[in-house]
């Protein structure tokens, strides 16, 4: 028996397709060991930044059955991911389960020819790309603990900073001190609705945006007595170039503006379609083409839109140390513009086939147009349309979706009159920068080549090509770094935010009161804390502060229970927080106030009762936490009766939307999209 390791079940049902049966494909289900979650015990800094690893919780079971195998097995292969992580995958499954002389395979997709060329290719195990990960994991945990326990001390307990989150946040709060200095000016937009001689309408606008109501009323009053005409037009042809093919940050980038993707859902979307066989490594910082991947849609582009658009490229990687070697996300069969299980892979695989032909094909022509109107006097602003078309349609013909809309102007001359049909100004301001999405946060990071996390990248770039050494690089960067954050145990506890409203005096001594952070938000406390202990909530109700009930935790059975003021209210919870997280509820009054009457269709034990989470309200069993059972809207009391392969669906129905009634609260179920069961039905009618 022949034995062939990935991380994944879905990865391994796919390539056992591949292999006749000549292997036997097993997943060790991501990876197998890890950091111990305690930081004393996690890294030996004063040995040389040695790590010590633990077999990760629940992992044991894979680990004695890998070990079995291959003890069975005549030669085993090791088919990670191909990249750091991977590789590090790969030379933690064989360090703890023993294994004799593995061999690595690696491949950039999951086809039958891809997957027996790598197993042609056996190599050992790549230790600088090993290395270059565990830099990186001992780095995030040291530079993750140390900033932590900062904050911790400094702002409040509970947060969290890392080699990431700190340059992230620096960025979002330079935002958001633009937002908060932004002074907004008003402006006032003039547009002119006109028409030609042959009844066409143009809609111009003002070249001028007037900061007064006078200077715009000024504008108005001209314009509607004076005669209008054609005073200038101008065209300029111009090409559009496709853009490069996906890396792993334009997909986020892309799926978020086309589709509303958060970056995580799309990497999860993007993992099933890569599991299945359908697009290459979806891991990457490369925009290159492999050579048969570019033959191969050279092809699709002369079968569907004609061999005289196709024009071969190759982009210029932007990311400074993007691996040549590696490929851009691309369809694996790219003769197939549709692949998918459900609706959201069908949409990006949809995405990454446009994106990649596109790439491959001619430049775009584009004819810009400019009309610029005014009255005989010209005693006014130009007002002026901004119009195009696509003279050459070129790579849009495989992107439509990039076309975007397009005004086409009517065909004047220089002197033509035109007939004023209303003339109108709107008064504005204007607006502070937008706040970050993730995927337009990601895009920022991406920008900061002077970061610690930047040089960090290009520092573990070179451990991995074996031109820079494990234990000196970090030792280079650790020291001053732990240096820097030593020298902060000094200052002021910066949870401080001013003072508070002169009229907001202490519930206890009666003196000034300060506004401060806590774990729940801000609150109010007195300024001679902690000399006195007075504090009130942002809206001046007094905050008494834990109080005893003599109850011992039924939990830790250490603890005594304490009852606190929290978002919500009064509750009752251990002393022992955070090391015990016991809330005691009263079952009945919780029931009373948020139960539904609807029974738990899991453990048919629980109430499904209304909650609240930190994305809003949801509907949990409250047998909770022995049944987790969860649905998004309020349920209706209804059972889905749709008949599935394996028959009726039997999950709760749940309230739908203004444009979506009722529905299935299984996101499976095809009757979780009620609107798209019609139109199919529809369609067979």
């Amino acid at each position: 028996m022949k034995l062939l390791i990935v991380e994944s079940p879905a990865k391994a049902k796919t390539i056992s397709k591949y292999l006749d049966g000549k292997y036997k494909v097993v997943a060790s289900i991501g990876h197998i060991r890890d950091l111990p979650k305690s930081n004393k015990q996690a890294v030996d800094i004063e040995a040389g930044f040695i790590p010590h690893y633990e077999i990760s919780k629940g992992k044991e079971h894979v680990v004695s059955e890998i070990r079995d195998l291959a003890k069975k097995s005549e030669e085993v292969l090791l088919a990670t991911d191909p990249d750091r992580e991977g590789e590090a995958i790969a030379w933690h499954i064989k360090e703890a389960c023993g294994l004799k002389n593995p061999k690595r395979v690696a491949f950039h997709e999951i086809t039958e020819g891809a997957i027996k060329e790598a197993i042609q290719h056996p190599r050992e195990i790549d230790q600088n790309l090993r290395k270059a990960q565990e830099a990186r994991r001992v780095l995030d945990r040291l530079v993750g603990y140390d900033l932590s326990g900062l904050i911790w001390k400094k702002v409040r307990y509970g947060l969290s900073a890392g080699r990431v989150q700190s340059p992230a946040l620096r960025i979002i709060m330079e935002r958001e001190r633009e937002i908060r200095a932004f002074i907004p000016v008003t402006y006032f937009v003039i547009t002119a609705s006109t028409e030609t001689k042959k009844k066409e309408t143009v809609e111009l606008k003002c070249s001028v945006e007037p900061k007064t109501k006078d200077e715009a009323d000024k504008i108005l009053k001209e314009g509607r007595t004076g005669r209008w005409l054609v005073v200038d037009i101008g065209e300029e042809s111009g090409s559009r170039r496709p853009r490069p093919p996906f890396t792993t940050s334009t997909l986020q980038q892309s799926a978020s503006s086309r589709f509303g993707f958060a970056p995580s859902r799309t990497m999860k979307i993007a993992q099933k379609l890569y599991e299945d066989g359908h697009i290459s490594y979806m891991r990457t910082d490369s925009t290159n083409l492999g050579t048969e991947a570019t033959e191969n849609i050279k092809k699709v582009i002369s079968k569907k839109f004609g061999s005289e658009l196709i024009e071969v490229r190759q982009f210029k990687n932007k990311i400074k140390n993007a691996q040549e070697a590696h490929e851009a996300i691309r369809p694996t069969h790219p003769e197939f513009d549709s692949r998918g299980k459900n609706d959201d892979e069908v949409k990006l695989y949809r995405l990454i086939w446009q994106r990649t032909v596109a790439s491959q094909m001619k430049d775009a022509i584009v004819l810009k147009t400019k009309i610029l109107a005014n009255i005989e006097e010209k005693t006014i602003p130009n007002f002026q349309a901004n119009g195009g078309r696509t003279t050459f349609k070129g790579w849009l013909l495989a992107d439509m979706a990039a076309q975007g809309e397009e005004i086409e102007l009517p065909k004047v001359a220089i002197g033509d009159r035109l007939n004023l049909l209303n003339l109108e100004s709107e008064e504005k301001q204007t607006e502070p920068p937008h706040r970050y999405t993730e995927a337009g946060l990601i895009k920022e990071l991406e920008k900061i080549s002077d970061s610690f996390t930047a040089q960090m990248e290009e520092d573990l770039d070179e451990i991995a090509s074996g031109k820079k050494d494990y234990t000196k690089t970090l030792k280079k960067f650790y020291g001053p770094f732990h240096k820097s954050v030593k020298s902060k145990d000094k200052i002021d506890k910066i949870t401080n935010l001013g003072e508070a409203p002169s009229n907001m005096r202490c519930p206890i001594c009666g003196g000034p009161m300060i506004i401060k952070l806590g774990r729940t938000g801000k609150f109010l406390s007195c300024a001679k804390f902690p000399d006195c202990t007075g504090a009130r909530t942002m809206e001046g109700v007094e905050m008494t502060g834990p109080k005893e009930t003599g109850e011992t935790c039924p939990k830790c059975e250490k603890g005594k229970l304490v009852e606190r003021d929290g978002k919500f209210g009064k509750f009752i919870s251990c002393g022992n927080y955070p090391k015990c997280k016991y809330i005691k509820k009263d079952e009945a009054l919780e029931l009373a106030q948020h139960g539904t009457g609807i029974m738990c269709p899991v453990c048919k034990k629980g109430q499904m009762l209304e909650k609240r989470g930190r994305f809003g309200i949801f509907y949990g069993c409250s047998n909770y936490p022995d049944c987790k059972h969860i649905i998004k809207a309020k349920p209706t009391g209804k059972i889905c009766g749709y008949i599935k392969d394996s028959g009726p669906c039997q999950a709760l129905m749940m309230e739908g939307t203004k444009t979506i009634g009722e529905r299935c609260s299984d996101k499976t179920c095809p009757n979780h999209n009620p609107h798209k069961l019609a139109e199919q039905n529809d369609k067979t009618k």
